[in-house]
């Protein structure tokens, strides 16, 4: 079983925690403070580059629209219905590719909001009870 590599983040913060904990004790490193404000300072930066909080992109939110017009749909019918069907019956959802569509069911399912069963190699979907 592989070990997972650590991160610049977690590689920094381990450093700073053998720092502060003494583990230089033999005092061989005496700009201990300075050594622990440049390591807050990185951590700082890298979760600034990652950017956790990052507003979503006009896609994303347009998804997430599909998405809630999908769920709606589906609750409202009660049925399972495969990719054409919502296709043709979702007026938002008209001209999209399957695979697209495909793609916007896949997240539900994987989210646990929707339920897929395959009938003669065809996927329908339909609310998770």
């Amino acid at each position: 079983m592989a070990t997972k590599k650590m991160t610049k983040k977690e590689m920094f913060m381990a450093i700073r925690d053998a720092i502060v904990s003494d583990a230089f004790a033999n005092d061989t490193v005496t700009n201990k403070d300075e050594m622990i404000d440049f390591i807050n300072r990185e951590i700082k930066l890298l979760e600034r580059k990652s950017g956790g909080t990052r507003k979503p992109t006009a896609t994303q939110i347009e998804n997430e629209k599909l998405k809630a017009e999908i769920m709606a749909y589906l609750t409202e019918v009660d049925t399972m219905k495969c990719i054409k069907e919502l296709e043709q019956e979702i007026p938002s959802l008209t001209g999209r590719s399957n695979q697209k569509i495909s793609r916007l069911l896949k997240a539900l399912v994987d989210t646990g909001k929707l339920d897929r069963e395959t009938v003669k190699k065809t996927p329908y979907f339909f609310i998770k009870r």
